[in-house]
């Protein structure tokens, strides 16, 4: 991987931040596009512009084809059997929002429960939280070791014979703990349960593979895969989205109207309710090419590497505590800073031109366990360099230095 040939695909890094040049650490937040996706998106409103699967007429059919392709290389990225296993959302919250609601519509009762983990983003728990107040369901959480992970038998200790579903994360956004989810979708088969992963992390770091994994649904925020925003995919195996109803109404998802009744289009037209993110989709293809081009076992290794880097660096770095120590870590390095907020730490930092996240990350119920308002995260995508990760440690050190005065 030539990483600055990579990084010169990336329009963003041409701009300096407070006559800086920016150090970008914040892809576990939302990754920046490359070239091609920001050129596709303008060619396609400038030149090819339609709705798609409604009019006959050549850009209607051509726009169609376009949405259609994005589908079927999403499927081969990460080996679904079916292009309709595939579902457009605006998003990955939209696409657990869909799985909770429609699942708990039809399967849930009072005092049915659903399990999740310490780690979980508020858009794997709010969801399930609705179903807490309108069916009077019980939501377990597996709780967290030490490292700051979930080991298989934290969840296997949760479960419980009135459990319907886990959903869980692939990869923590605060502690970059990997979950062994193959082993957890096995064990939650073994009792016939049905297990959601939550991908937004897991996708643009890790190879995918459904048939491998077997999980029942997966979520996959595409913003955070170098694509545009506004954009998910749910991955669902073909026999719930049989069996699950519609999640929203309206023209695109049904086959007949009468005043009678209505009868519901194919699949995944079902899920796919009035006029999709269709510019954003088919943006999304140039994403997976860009990963392809790439190879994402080469992203895994050189992502893997930087990590491993930057935990040396910020250890050696004793006003600086990192947060989990995870055995399988993915590219993610949350820390705290001795006597400074993590929001003065990263308003410092911004000034070197250095972009981090602070705050919880979404993450309230695992910052509540660590006994933390807030952590500092640094977090990695393919365009980093260990160089990125030296200028963070030295304006850590010119901020320690300010608070030091």
């Amino acid at each position: 991987m030539n990483i600055d040939n990579i990084k010169k695909q990336f329009p963003i890094f041409n701009n300096k931040v407070h006559n800086n040049d920016l150090v970008y650490l914040d892809s576990a937040n939302s990754s920046q596009k490359p070239q091609v996706v920001v050129d596709r998106i303008y060619d396609f409103y400038t030149k090819e512009f339609s709705n798609v699967g409604r009019s006959v007429h050549y850009l209607a059919v051509a726009a169609t084809n376009l949405y259609e392709n994005t589908r079927s290389m999403m499927q081969k990225y990460i080996n679904a059997k079916d292009p309709n296993e595939i579902v457009f959302t605006k998003g990955a919250t939209e696409a657990i929002n869909l799985v909770a609601n429609t699942f708990g519509q039809k399967f849930l009762e009072e005092g049915d429960e659903i399990l999740l983990t310490e780690l979980e983003h508020h858009s794997n728990y709010v969801p399930w939280h609705y179903l807490r107040k309108l069916k009077g369901i019980k939501i377990n959480f597996a709780e967290i070791n030490n490292d700051g992970e979930i080991t298989i038998e934290s969840i296997e200790k949760s479960i419980t014979p009135k459990t319907k579903m886990i959903a869980i994360t692939h990869l923590s956004n605060v502690t970059g703990a990997i979950l062994p989810i193959k082993e957890i979708t096995s064990l939650a088969h073994s009792k016939n349960i049905p297990i959601l992963i939550d991908g937004c992390q897991g996708a643009p770091h890790l190879k995918l593979d459904m048939q491998d994994i077997d999980c029942d649904f997966y979520a996959i925020s595409c913003h955070k895969m170098y694509g545009p925003t506004g954009l998910g995919i749910l991955y669902a195996k073909k026999k719930w989205l049989e069996a699950l109803p519609p999640y929203q109404g309206g023209g695109g998802m049904i086959r007949d109207v009468k005043k009678e009744g209505i009868s519901f289009g194919d699949l995944p037209n079902k899920y796919e309710a009035g006029t999709m993110a269709t510019a954003q989709v088919i943006a999304f293809g140039e994403s997976i090419k860009f990963l392809n081009q790439i190879g994402i076992e080469n992203i895994e290794k050189h992502e893997s590497e930087l990590t491993k880097y930057g935990e040396e660096v910020l250890r050696k770095n004793n006003s600086v505590k990192l947060i989990g120590n995870p055995k399988n870590k993915g590219s993610v390095l949350s820390f705290t800073l001795d006597g400074i907020h993590a929001h003065d730490i990263a308003t410092i930092l911004d000034e070197d031109g250095v972009a981090i996240r602070a705050g919880h990350h979404c993450c309230q119920i695992l910052h509540d366990k660590l006994g933390l308002t807030a952590t500092a995260r640094a977090s990695l995508g393919v365009y980093n360099t260990k160089e990125d990760l030296d200028k963070l440690n030295e304006s850590i050190n010119n901020c320690k230095k300010i608070f030091d005065r």
